[in-house]
């Protein structure tokens, strides 16, 4: 394995996390990991976490039950946080984030996992996260991420104010109040959208990147849906969300050094490429630090990566077997095809996927 962690050796993985619920098998997609009549593979899985990979969950259960028949996969949407706090307690035996496992967690101990073994990060999942808005007669913004740090804080209360005219010189902004949609549950997504505007406005955005949404103003909302339902009924809203669930809703583009970006897959990709592992970390830990400071505008920094957190060793070999041919096939060629044609998020490249099934032959 040739990844550094700022040269360091590293290995890298993934595993991914996810599927809605174990009904998922009868709705979308109907990628197939081999012959079902061939497989051998028995049980359930139980998991929890992130909502933002509804549409790819969907898609990778209904493929993994058509070619495993006698397995059963159940997934609770419940948000990053309740799906690390589930997986840390026994309660599932994996789990999916938007951001991975802190210090303080990786130093405690993991009831799925055998007694010497740890949890490790692996990304499975890359998606824009994107800035959605519902404004009459507003079809094209604009936005900086000072612009959009002081609008979250709560110190941009108005469309037009004089800082979003000035971005938006061909837009008739109204004079109306502005809503602001935030994730009430410890959110992943928020994590990333947190540390974008910390690291690109600290001047504004003074608090570092976690879970829980930081300031008191605005309007909170439950999951990705919560936070997309809240903006498509409510007046001059404003909202972040997964890119794949943006729907009809208006984005808006983010200034990346001299230019508008608007999101794309493509545009996402690029600056998980371009990001280092986090340092000090296991060998076989994936989480990244991702270039949020990029002026490159091929690039898109306001980025999630999922996790799928897994054990090492299972202290249930059974449930151990399961997930390891759970994540085989979502980090597979085939199960990212999947993910990218039902949710239009970016597949991991080649290499990535090279590295994550080296990694996986060692997850027992």
């Amino acid at each position: 394995m040739n990844f550094k962690r700022y040269g360091r050796p590293a290995v890298i993985a993934i595993v991914a996390a996810l599927a809605l619920s174990s009904c998922a098998a009868n709705e979308g997609g109907t990628a197939s990991t081999g012959d079902a009549s061939a497989s051998t593979l028995t049980g359930t899985l139980n998991a929890a976490g992130a909502s933002s990979m509804a549409a790819a969950q969907e898609a990778w259960i209904a493929g993994f039950q058509i070619a495993n028949p006698d397995v059963t996969i159940n997934y609770d949407p419940s948000g990053s946080g309740a799906g690390r706090e589930a997986f840390i307690s026994g309660g599932t035996a994996f789990a999916g984030s938007d951001s991975y496992l802190s210090d303080d967690e990786l130093a405690g101990t993991f009831a799925s996992c055998a007694p010497t073994s740890k949890a490790v990060d692996l990304p499975v999942y890359i998606s824009p996260i994107a800035v959605i808005f519902n404004v009459e007669g507003v079809d094209d913004l604009n936005v900086d991420s000072d612009t959009l740090a002081k609008i979250f804080a709560g110190e941009i209360s108005t469309w037009d104010d004089a800082a979003l005219v000035a971005l938006n010189p061909d837009a008739t902004l109204p004079s109306a109040p502005i809503t602001a949609v935030h994730r009430s549950d410890d959110s992943g997504t928020t994590k990333n959208f947190s540390d974008y505007l910390f690291q690109t406005a600290p001047d504004v955005w003074t608090e570092k990147a976690s879970d829980t949404f930081p300031f008191s103003g605005g309007e909170g909302a439950q999951g990705t849906s919560g936070v997309v339902s809240a903006v498509t009924n409510g007046v001059g809203t404003i909202g972040y969300a997964d890119a794949s669930q943006a729907g009809e809703l208006g984005t808006a583009k983010l200034k990346v050094g001299d230019e508008f970006v608007a999101y794309t897959p493509e545009a996402a990709a690029e600056v998980v490429a371009g990001s280092p592992l986090v340092e000090g970390r296991a060998a076989d830990d994936l989480a990244l630090d991702l270039n949020r400071k990029t002026t490159n505008p091929a690039e898109y920094p306001l980025v999630l990566v999922s996790y799928a957190l897994v054990c090492n060793e299972y202290a249930d070999a059974e449930q151990g077997a399961l997930v390891k041919a759970y994540v085989e096939y979502i980090a597979s060629a085939a199960g990212q095809t999947v993910a990218e044609e039902s949710a239009g998020v970016a597949p991991l490249t080649a290499e990535l996927e090279a590295n994550v099934a080296e990694v996986l032959a060692t997850v027992k």
